[in-house]
């Protein structure tokens, strides 16, 4: 077989490193990959917007079977354009992207069907808004309608904050054509947990759940970003609430998107608030959360790929899915700066002891190709698998001080809370 992943993180080497894991695979291709990357999969400079350029090189290639990872491409279309040319994805067709492509559907999908989430407000003219925000209380979330990198949720604590966060989303444009329409929200509490799930449109199997930590700094300090870290499971996420999440959130996800003639197949994202009323939904995302895929993935017993041909052709209701137990921590290893401006170009030296349990999201290789670069905001995904949690996150930062790149930064705590949870 041969495979084509579409993207070029962390979370795309996760899926990577776990494909080779099938016997059948007999090469894989990265379309664009990156310089970590090149080390599991043959790179293809085509990005991953390029619709067009991808079909034709699957074609010429004769790929049997392709992974579109990334948000950009599925709510452009690549899965529907690559079924068209005879090459099965995994991944959503675009009607069904669009879940995480914009918030406003989402959101009135969720209205719609009684499905459990935050009460909230649309806009599509900055004066509206400006205007809504002096009759309600703060604080409020405010949320760009379209793609942001996962930048697009702010909170405003107060109006003051809301009335600049409305002003630069809707007028400077900060988020571009995304934020011609924004979501302005009430302010959950508790704790978060993120549920990737596998689906074929009828069959819902949620994988382990995680703990992503957002912010840049210690102390969930600083601003957004991607994610500084993850670790699976969450200690929050109890047999009770997950069963109380299938049947008030998953399911009736999946039928709604369903009757909205949206099938959705591939991998979901339920970014869940367990609130004092019951769980409901922050966010969806139509593919895995990067860097949850990264805790996740270590953890899946069964092959990857065949559950993805099972999801591709509509039985997944036919194969036992299984994840060992234990416990994942990944520490994000980032450029200083980020997710603001920073500094690349440096050179980066990994220990060949802990290679394999690194997953590489930003970084190049150098023109003579033997050396690792670094190239992005978030340039290496640090992953330790033990029995407990201490164990793996004491694991992830015994590998992370292997790792050695001039202006490097890390959180020092990821994990901190769920082991607070735990005791």
């Amino acid at each position: 077989m041969r495979v084509m992943v579409v993207g070029g993180g962390g979370r795309e080497h996760a899926i990577i490193k776990k494909l080779k894991e099938n016997p059948k695979i007999r090469q894989i291709y990265a379309l664009p990959g990156n310089g970590g990357i090149a080390k599991d999969a043959i790179c293809v400079n085509i990005g991953a917007k390029d619709i067009q350029d991808i079909v034709l090189f699957a074609i010429d290639n004769k790929i049997d079977y392709a992974v579109v990872a990334p948000d950009d491409p599925l709510v452009l279309g690549a899965v529907d354009a690559l079924s068209r040319a005879g090459i099965d994805c995994f991944g959503p067709i675009a009607k069904a992207a669009e879940i995480e492509g914009s918030k406003v559907f989402a959101k009135n999908l969720m209205k719609k069907y009684g499905i459990p989430t935050a009460d909230y407000e649309v806009f599509d003219s900055s004066a509206k808004a400006l205007a809504y925000i002096e009759s309600v209380d703060m604080p409020r979330f405010i949320k760009a309608d379209g793609l942001a990198l996962g930048k697009g949720a702010m909170l405003a604590r107060t109006k003051e904050e809301a009335r600049a966060i409305i002003r630069s989303i809707m007028e400077e444009k900060i988020f571009g054509a995304s934020g011609n329409r924004i979501v302005i929200e009430e302010v959950m509490t508790g704790p978060e947990v993120s549920v990737l799930a596998f689906t074929d449109g009828k069959t819902v199997v949620p994988m382990v759940s995680s703990m992503d930590h957002k912010r840049a700094h210690d102390n969930d300090e600083g601003p957004n970003t991607g994610g500084m870290g993850t670790i699976a499971p969450n200690p929050y996420y109890t047999d009770e609430i997950a069963e109380r999440c299938m049947q008030t959130i998953f399911l009736p996800t999946i039928k709604a998107m369903h009757k909205e003639g949206r099938e959705f197949r591939g991998c979901l994202y339920f970014g869940l608030m367990l609130t004092p009323e019951g769980p409901k939904v922050v966010e969806y995302n139509c593919r895995f959360g990067d860097p949850e895929a990264q805790v996740v993935l270590p953890l899946l017993e069964t092959d990857l790929f065949t559950i993805m041909r099972a999801v591709t052709e509509g039985r997944l209701g036919e194969i036992e899915v299984k994840f060992r137990k234990g416990y994942s921590c990944c520490v994000v290893m980032a450029s200083a700066g980020y997710p603001r401006k920073y500094q690349t170009g440096y050179p980066i030296s990994i220990d060949e002891s802990v290679i394999d349990s690194v997953y590489v999201a930003g970084a190049k290789l150098s023109a003579d190709g033997r050396q690792l670069l670094t190239s992005g905001g978030r340039v290496l995904n640090v992953v330790h698998v033990a029995d407990t949690l201490e164990e793996a996150i004491k694991g992830a930062y015994e590998k992370v001080a292997k790792i050695k790149f001039e202006n490097e930064y890390h959180r020092h705590d990821i994990g901190k809370k769920a082991l607070m949870a735990l005791k």
